[in-house]
C-alpha cells in the first residue's frame, strides 16, 4: 500500500513573498517634520502680502485662538497687514435661518467672481450653548463658489460672542484685505440677536427676506431694518414671484416710516432669485450705487473712521474681560464666591463687587 505525505490543513498558509512598503518611510518623516513646523510671523505676513490664501488660513487660526501664546504673534500679524488694508468693499448679509443666506451668497459671490473680483466670505455659524460645537457647513452649501480659485470661504464659529459674529471677525477682515480681496461678505447667523456688531463693521448692510413669513412690516425687527442699506426678497421664483411682488410694496411702504440715513442713502427693496439668478445682477449695482453716493459725500470714510473707534473700545473692554478671568488669584476667589452665592451666603452684585475690588487693587 502507498504512502501518502501526512495532509496540512486547508487554512495553512505557505511561506510567501512578503509584502513591500507601500510608503517611504523617509517621505513620511519629512512630511511630518514639515506639519510640526510652525511657520514664523514674518513668514505669515510675507504669504499674505504675497496673495497665500494657506498663509491668511493659518493667520486666522491664531488670531480665532484662545491660547494666550498666540496673541503676541496674532498681533504681530495684524500689525503688519493693517497699512494694506482698507481697500475692500465690505457687506454685511443678515436674515433669518432659512431665508437662503449661502444660496444667495454663492450666487452673488460667483456674479462678483466673473466681474473680475476677489471675494472672500467669512461665514459665521452659531455655536450651540450646550455642547459648545458648531456645524461650519457653509464650504459644503456654496459647492460652486468653493471651487472658485478667485474666492475664499471661511467658515466660524459665533462662540458667546451675541451680534451674529465670532469674536474675531474684525480682524479676520484686515487679514483679508491685506491678501488682496476686493470684496468682504460677512454672513451672520441671522437668528434674531442684535446686529450691532456686524453693522458696525461693514459698510454695506444687506437685509434678506422671504415673502410669506409674518408680518412684512414688522420685518425681524424694526431696529435692524433701521439699519439696514438694502432689504432682498430672496427665493422669488415659480410660485413665490408674485408674493415677492406684494412683500416688496409693503416693505417700500415700511421703509418711509423710518427716518432718514446720515448717509444721504434711500434704502431699496429688490427682488431676486438665487436659483435663477433673476435680480443678482441689480443688487450688485445697487450697492455700487451706494458705494459712489457715500464716496462722494465722504461718508464712507467717516463711517470707517467712526467704526475704528467703536472696535478701539470693544478691544479694551474684551481685554480687561480675559485678564480678569485669566487673573489666578481670581479664579480662586470666583470659585468661592459662586460657591457663597449659590447658598445664598451672598448676594451676585456683592459677590460681584468684592471680585472687582481685589482685581483693581492688584
Amino acid at each position: 500500500m502507498k504512502n501518502y505525505a501526512p495532509q496540512t490543513s486547508a487554512l495553512s498558509e505557505k511561506q510567501g513573498v512578503s509584502t513591500p512598503e507601500i510608503v517611504n518611510k523617509n517621505s513620511v518623516a519629512t512630511i511630518q517634520s514639515f506639519r510640526r513646523k510652525q511657520p514664523s510671523a514674518d513668514e505669515l505676513i510675507s504669504g499674505i502680502l504675497d496673495g497665500n490664501m494657506t498663509a491668511l488660513s493659518r493667520a486666522i487660526t491664531l488670531v480665532e485662538s484662545a491660547n494666550m501664546e498666540h496673541l503676541a504673534k496674532a498681533n504681530t500679524i495684524i500689525n503688519a497687514c493693517l497699512p494694506h488694508s482698507k481697500k475692500s468693499v465690505r457687506i454685511g448679509i443678515t436674515g433669518v435661518p432659512g431665508v437662503g443666506k449661502s444660496t444667495f451668497i454663492e450666487a452673488f459671490g460667483l456674479h462678483l467672481t466673473s466681474l473680475g473680483k476677489k471675494v472672500a466670505v467669512l461665514a459665521v455659524d452659531p455655536s450651540s450653548t450646550i455642547s459648545h460645537g458648531s456645524i461650519l457647513g457653509d464650504k459644503t452649501r456654496m459647492e460652486e463658489l468653493v471651487k472658485d480659485k478667485n474666492a475664499y470661504i471661511r467658515p466660524s464659529a459665533s462662540g458667546a460672542t451675541l451680534g451674529g459674529v465670532a469674536r474675531k471677525t474684525r480682524e479676520t477682515i484686515t487679514l483679508c484685505e491685506a491678501n488682496g480681496f476686493d470684496i468682504i461678505i460677512i454672513e451672520t447667523v441671522g437668528v434674531g440677536q442684535s446686529e450691532t456688531a456686524v453693522h458696525s463693521m461693514v459698510d454695506f448692510f444687506l437685509l434678506l427676506k422671504i415673502s410669506g413669513a409674518g408680518d412684512e412690516l414688522q420685518g425681524i425687527k424694526r431696529g435692524i431694518m433701521e439699519m439696514a442699506d438694502a432689504i432682498v426678497i430672496n427665493k422669488a421664483d415659480g410660485d413665490n414671484i408674485k408674493k415677492s411682488q406684494l412683500a416688496k410694496v409693503e416693505f417700500n411702504r415700511a421703509l418711509h416710516l423710518f427716518p432718514a440715513k446720515s448717509s444721504g442713502w434711500n434704502p431699496k427693496v429688490m427682488t431676486c432669485s438665487s436659483i435663477t439668478k433673476e435680480g443678482i445682477e441689480s443688487v450688485w449695482k445697487t450697492i455700487s450705487d451706494y458705494l459712489e453716493l457715500t464716496t462722494s459725500n465722504h461718508y464712507f470714510e467717516e463711517k470707517r473712521q467712526d467704526q475704528n473707534q467703536y472696535w478701539m473700545m470693544e478691544t479694551i473692554e474684551e481685554q480687561l474681560k480675559n485678564d480678569f478671568y485669566n487673573d489666578s488669584s481670581i479664579k480662586k476667589l470666583l470659585l468661592e464666591n459662586k460657591k457663597a452665592v449659590q447658598k445664598n451666603e451672598l448676594s451676585p452684585f456683592a459677590a460681584a463687587s468684592i471680585l472687582l475690588e481685589h482685581y483693581f487693587k492688584k
